[in-house]
Parts: C-alpha cells; structure tokens; sequence
C-alpha cells in the first residue's frame, strides 16, 4: 500500500474515533468515571478479599458489591448533610435588603473612594463605587436569577437516575473483574504493541491511583480544617460548612483554585453576616477568616500538594504549573481540572514509545 495512503487512512480512522466518542460522549463520561471509582476503591476490594473467617473468604462479587454500597452511602452522606446547607444559603441570599445593605456600608465605601479619588483610580466614568457596588450586589442576589440556576439544576438532574444506574452497573463490574477494562483497552492493539501497552496500562493505573485517592484525602481535609477553623473564629457552623465546601471542591482546580475558593468563602462570609458593625465586628471577622484560609493554605502547601503532585504523577511544580496554564487557556476550567490525569497518560505513553527524545526523557525520568 502507497505509504501516503495509509497516512490518509490512518488519519480518517483517528478522526472516525474521535467523532464516535463525540457522538456517544455520554457513555464514554460513564465509563471514564467509573473507572475513575473502580481506581479509587480498589484498594477497598483488595482488603475485603484477604479477609478470612473459618475457612470463609468475600468473594470478589461481594467485595466489589460493598465497595458500591460504600461509595453511595458516602455520598449520600455528603449530600444529606450539604445539600440542606447550601439550599438555605441561597434561601438566605435571596431575601437579602440590598438597600439595607449599602446604607450598613455607606461609611467605608465613601472613604474607599475617596481613596480611590487621591490616587486617581476609578471604575467607571459615570458612576461612583457606591452605585457600581450596589448594582453588582443586586444583580449577585437576583431572586430570579437564582431560581433560574436551581432550574438549570433541576434539569440536569432530570437525568440523574440514568446517569446513577449506569455508572454504579459499570463501576461494579469493573471492580468485581479487576482485568475488565485492562484486557478490553488491549484488544485495540495489534499483538506487536501488546507488551508496551501493558506497560503503560500498569504505570497509569499506578499513578493515577494515587492522584485521584490524593484528590479524596485533599477535599475532606480542606472542608474538614476551613468548617473547624471558621467555626472558632465565629461563623456560625452551618455557613462554616457550607464555606468550607466552596474552598474543598475549588482546590480541585490546582494552584489557581484555593485563591478562587478563598474570595468566594469571604463573600460568603461577608453576605452572611452584614448585620453586623461593620468596623467593631463584620471587619475583624473577615480578617480571621482570611487568616484561615491563609493557615489552610499553607497545610495544604505543605503536606496536601506534596503528596498528590509530586509523590502521585511524579512532575516539577513548575512543570504542572505551565500544563494547567496551557490547559485552562485552551478549554478553561474543565481543561484545569483534567490537565494533570490528562498529561500524566501523555508522559507515560511517550516515555514507552519515544524515549529516545531528549526531551521526552527529561520529563519521564521520575516515572
């Protein structure tokens, strides 16, 4: 066959690939998340079967059917206590007095633009900050704009019991056959590649196993130390939980995430409490908890980040930096939350198949 005919063949093929996981992207999103729990609860499979008892052992079908019932008891546990919470934040968001609200304000916002006037720094030519405040706040806490995200919400929702089944019926099987999805991704190889593609098979699961068990323990760790850290400091505990889970699931987004969490949870915090003296109490308030942000920050620095990004995918700080930055210009925040398990398959299946690449080597060294 003429070698520029195969090139074009090849070329049609990847596209035809690539349109049919288009078309049934909703079942590749099945199955790309259910391998992601069958990853994460693995190890669980793995310590119910050495279990031993009198000679009876679990089998691999009632591990697997444990660890299932244990991730949706979790879950179910994380929304029944989250869910309430964040509904009754919104219903309190809702009936904020935005008028009562920039009159508790007046005082510090005339000085601010005072302030902004002695170092000529303004927001827009016809508008005072007070005004420009005041309509960003209104537009924030739109009734009607909230009850059309809880209806977007609902819709998306509409499907959930579909989306439920099909990932628990996946996620099960995976974890009961512990060769199912290995031995299905090898029969798109030929036979020449099978011993590399095993390789790389191996050398992901490894590795992203422990990014995504990393990713588990950083999330219950954040909410667990933000809740407990505002909660002394004087938030009331349900809006502490509530804040501490915008921090946990915005530092899925890494380096640029705990920033965005950390401004949404002094939001929270200052729209929650606006009854407050502003300079006597609603001030120093804030300031505590952006010291425990800083605090959670640093814990997360120092023993969270660690772990995932250096023990887990095995890259230079630096590294994954530029890779996030790449991703989150390119397909935005979905491209930052996947830019790591995403370049991590890439480093692993290069290393394998061009290894003799100066610079291949350099990045795979480590793994």
């Amino acid at each position: 066959m003429n070698k520029n005919l195969r090139y074009v063949l090849v070329v049609l093929l990847i596209a035809f690939v690539a349109y049919v996981l288009w078309y049934f992207k909703s079942i590749v999103a099945y199955i790309l998340i259910s391998a992601v729990l069958s990853l994460i609860g693995r190890r669980v499979v793995n310590f119910l079967n050495k279990l031993r008892y009198k000679g009876f052992h679990v089998s691999n079908a009632i591990s697997a059917l444990l660890t299932l019932i244990l991730f949706w008891t979790l879950l179910l546990v994380f929304f029944r206590i989250f869910i309430p919470l964040v509904a009754n934040q919104a219903s309190e968001l809702s009936n904020i007095n935005s008028e009562i609200v920039i009159e508790n304000l007046r005082d510090p916002l005339q000085k601010l633009e005072v302030l902004m006037q002695k170092y000529n720094v303004s927001l827009n030519h016809d508008q005072s900050i007070e005004q420009y405040l005041t309509e960003k706040f209104i537009a924030l806490v739109n009734v009607s704009a909230l009850s059309g995200f809880f209806t977007s919400i609902a819709g998306v929702l509409g499907n959930i019991f579909i989306a439920a089944f099909s990932i628990s019926f996946i996620t099960f099987f995976f974890l009961k056959d512990k060769g199912l999805l290995h031995d299905g991704i090898l029969l798109l190889f030929p036979d020449k590649y099978l011993e590399k593609i095993k390789h790389i098979l191996a050398s992901i699961k490894k590795l992203l196993t422990r990014y995504f068990t990393g990713i588990v323990v950083q999330i219950t760790g954040i909410i667990t130390l933000v809740s407990l850290g505002l909660t002394i400091v004087g938030v009331d505990f349900s809006n502490a939980l509530v804040i501490g889970l915008v921090v946990g699931l915005m530092n899925i987004i890494p380096y640029i995430g705990p920033l965005i969490g950390a401004i949404l949870g002094i939001v929270l915090g200052l729209a929650t409490n606006l009854d407050l003296s502003f300079y006597s109490e609603l001030l120093p308030l804030l300031g505590y908890m952006a010291i425990v942000f800083a605090i959670v920050q640093v814990i997360d620095n120092i023993l969270f980040q660690p772990l995932i990004y250096s023990s887990s995918v095995h890259a230079h700080p630096l590294e994954i930096f530029l890779i996030i930055m790449i991703a989150g210009s390119l397909f935005g925040i979905t491209g930052m939350i996947l830019a790591i398990p995403t370049y991590t398959i890439i480093r692993v299946i290069a290393k394998e198949f061009f290894n003799n690449l100066k610079v291949v080597k350099k990045l795979t060294e480590k793994i």
